[in-house]
């Protein structure tokens, strides 16, 4: 089971009220949240390995290079750092000392984001993988040749969806595999990412079914083929140059640089002193001892 932190503990923030907070009056909504939706997931789902992964670069160089736009919306007054909700920025760095004191396996790689961490840890999986997110784009790695599939939170803190090749089609009416090209084509403002002007969500996929990919497409502009949407060559020759780089942008890493990963979960928390003392300082609760019961067994 991978973890896309940053997405859950975002989903935690706002699924939960802010008047969960410590004894100091310190929000702590997204930690308790957080803890809570880990321990109801290894409850329910029993994974053998478990990984929480991390941005270690919200907003990597070779994505701005290729497309600037790129989540530059998301930019905080200081023009690097990620703009994030007040009360929820004082609890990131308590998440991941939480997570890594309880003695599960975090995971980053330099100048790349979460979902390129997850994408290299699916690619090197042998075993069946639940990706756990609430963003759309890892959609993508669906694979039910090789059981990868995604425990998508988009209804809330309680309820998930499990997605495979046969949801993404039946949700996008695209092949399974295809959700990278079909979602370079449609864009995606949350991210920053254009898309093809005019070519909305049912125009990309009657594309993505017509040529089955952006390279099919780019083949049948070139070739002069027809079969295309009504009005929808003129759109796509004028935005050749963004279908070049697109998928640079949007398809997920499965090559980033990060050692051996093991996510074996700990039969005791690495340092139960530490975590004591965090929960106290916190009030944390019965949330972080649902969360140690659940993630530490023995």
């Amino acid at each position: 089971m991978l973890l896309d932190t940053a997405s859950l503990y975002y989903r935690a923030f706002f699924g939960v009220p802010e008047t969960v907070r410590a004894p100091d009056g310190t929000p702590v909504n997204a930690i308790r949240g957080l803890l809570d939706m880990i321990s109801r997931l290894v409850r329910a789902r029993h994974p053998a390995q478990l990984v929480a992964c991390l941005d270690a670069d919200w907003r990597p160089a070779f994505r701005v290079a290729a497309v600037p736009s790129y989540k530059a919306h998301r930019l905080a007054a200081d023009g690097t750092s990620e703009e994030t909700p007040p009360a929820l920025a004082p609890q990131v760095p308590l998440i991941e000392e939480i997570l890594q004191v309880a003695g599960l396996a975090v995971a980053g790689a330099p100048g790349y984001e979460a979902d390129d961490v997850m994408g290299t840890l699916a690619a090197r999986s042998d075993v069946p993988v639940d990706v756990v997110t609430g963003d759309r784009d890892l959609f993508q790695l669906v694979d039910d040749a090789r059981q990868v599939r995604i425990i998508y939170t988009v209804r809330g803190l309680m309820n998930m969806d499990v997605i495979d090749e046969a949801a993404v089609t039946a949700k996008y009416d695209i092949p399974g595999r295809a959700y990278a090209d079909f979602a370079a084509l449609r864009g995606d403002p949350s991210d920053g990412l254009p898309g093809v002007p005019g070519v909305g969500e049912k125009t990309a996929a009657a594309l993505i079914r017509t040529f089955g990919s952006i390279e099919g497409i780019a083949t049948a502009l070139d070739a002069g083929h027809g079969g295309f949407p009504r009005g929808s060559r003129d759109k796509l020759e004028k935005a050749r140059d963004y279908l070049d780089i697109a998928l640079s942008v949007v398809k997920v890493a499965d090559d980033a640089p990060l050692p051996d990963v093991d996510g074996t979960l700990p039969a005791v928390p690495a340092d139960a002193d530490r975590l004591r003392e965090l929960g106290d300082r916190w009030g944390l609760g019965s949330s972080l001892g649902r969360f140690v019961s659940a993630v530490s067994p023995d």
